[in-house]
């Protein structure tokens, strides 16, 4: 059980940069424990992280049984020891949903994510009823990521926290800036408001001016110590640097992973690879980067190494 209110793990989540790590899988697509808690604690390392999201999309949340989302989040939850938040995946359709809410605070997860319903699309009442359904399940904190089929009105969302005090964060996954504007205008600071547009680095800047002080930082995965510095320029509000970041990486980062549909998982993916942290391979319907694709990455991913003074030759 968390020991965090859902206000305080809110609170918590805005100060800093989230990490979504990857699960971890062996050749057969199994999950595998051992490596992922070591990834966990890796990240868990750089000491400035104030949220890790377990089997969130970066996860392959859409890739798992709930039997598995129970594991990487109970995974999780073990190795950060309360070091940070955990929040976990949760979605499907409702009763899933509920369930998975319901496994993931028995796990001792802080909070929830959740993603949208599959495959239907609902009208706002419809989307009300399952947003609350997974909230009046739980005592802890929940995220409701706004995207795809799920997206909820500023009147919609004004109506769910009055009736839910635990519905305390809302990520944004859809890039509507006057929504945006919309929603921050009514809710303020009922809400903790989070980047979640992919390779969200890239709108982190303007979105700060609308209230998300965070953003699910993908990369953090690979190039943690360039996650963490870019993320103090977006906060400090240095233009020049941030852009120089968006240009030599994000930019350039982003071509590549649109080259084909659903790289968006498996880039990251490929990042681990090329700095010798092999989570294994994406799930189908995923597919892996080609070999050419992953030199070019690993290229990207060099340049943004810090250049090491030659050691003075010994007299």
């Amino acid at each position: 059980m968390s020991k965090m209110s859902p206000t305080e793990m809110a609170q918590t989540l805005a100060k800093g940069l989230l990490s979504f790590p990857v699960t971890h899988f062996d050749k057969d697509f199994r999950f595998q424990e051992g490596p992922y808690r070591e990834h966990c604690a890796w990240l868990l390392g750089f000491r400035r992280l104030t949220g890790l999201f377990a089997a969130g999309g970066t996860g392959e949340f859409f890739s798992l049984t709930p039997a598995e989302v129970d594991q990487v989040v109970t995974a999780a939850v073990k190795e950060t020891s309360g070091k940070t938040p955990v929040i976990a995946g949760c979605g499907y359709g409702t009763a899933i949903a509920v369930e998975l809410a319901r496994s993931a605070e028995a796990a001792g997860a802080d909070g929830l994510l959740l993603l949208p319903p599959y495959l239907m699309t609902p009208n706002q009442e419809g989307l009300m009823a399952h947003v609350e359904a997974v909230c009046k399940a739980v005592k802890i904190g929940v995220i409701v990521y706004n995207r795809d089929n799920a997206i909820l009105n500023e009147n919609s969302l004004a109506k769910l926290c009055d009736r839910n005090p635990n519905l305390v964060g809302f990520k944004d996954g859809v890039g509507d800036i006057e929504l945006m504007m919309r929603v921050y205008s009514k809710m303020g600071d009922r809400l903790t408001y989070v980047g979640g547009l992919p390779t969200a680095e890239t709108f982190a800047l303007p979105y700060l001016e609308m209230g998300v002080t965070t953003y699910s930082s993908a990369v953090f995965n690979f190039v943690p110590e360039w996650a963490l510095s870019f993320y103090d320029a977006v906060r400090a509000k240095d233009h020049a640097k941030v852009m120089k970041g968006l240009k030599e990486f994000v930019l350039p980062y982003i071509a590549i992973r649109n080259e084909n549909k659903g790289y968006a998982v498996s880039i990251v993916k490929a990042g681990m690879r090329v700095i010798g942290r092999d989570a294994g391979p994406v799930r189908p319907p995923l597919t892996d980067l080609t070999d050419d694709q992953c030199a070019r990455l690993k290229k990207l991913i060099e340049a943004t190494q810090p250049v090491k003074k030659p050691m003075a030759a010994a007299v």
